[in-house]
C-alpha cells in the first residue's frame, strides 16, 4: 500500500495467538515492523508475529483515534465481521 502524507490509519492486526489488536498510526509499514520487532504495543510484544488484517484511512490523527476507540468497544465477532466485510469489498490484496 502506498503511504500518503498527512494521513492517519486505524488498523487491526491478528496476533500469533489469534487475538486481535487495534491501533492507529500515521505510518502503517513502520508500525507493523515495530510490532514484529517487539517494539510496538506492550500487548503485541509477546504475540508476534502480527499480521495486518484491517486498514482504514482517516483524514486526521483525531479521527483515527476516535475510530480506534470505536473498534476497541466491539466484540471479537464484530471485529471479525468488519474484517470480512472489508476483504469482500477490496479483496485480500488491499486490506
Amino acid at each position: 500500500m502506498e503511504q500518503k502524507e498527512n494521513v492517519s490509519y486505524t488498523y487491526i492486526v491478528e496476533c500469533s495467538d489469534g487475538t486481535l489488536y487495534t491501533g492507529w498510526t500515521n505510518n502503517i509499514k513502520k508500525r507493523i515492523l515495530a510490532h514484529n520487532a517487539k517494539k510496538g504495543a506492550k500487548y503485541t510484544r509477546s504475540r508476534t508475529p502480527v499480521k495486518l488484517v484491517y486498514l482504514e484511512q482517516a483524514d486526521s490523527k483525531e479521527q483515527a483515534m476516535r475510530r480506534e476507540a470505536q473498534i476497541k468497544q466491539l466484540r471479537k465477532s464484530e471485529k471479525e465481521q468488519l474484517i470480512k466485510n472489508r476483504k469482500e469489498l477490496y479483496g485480500n490484496n488491499q486490506i
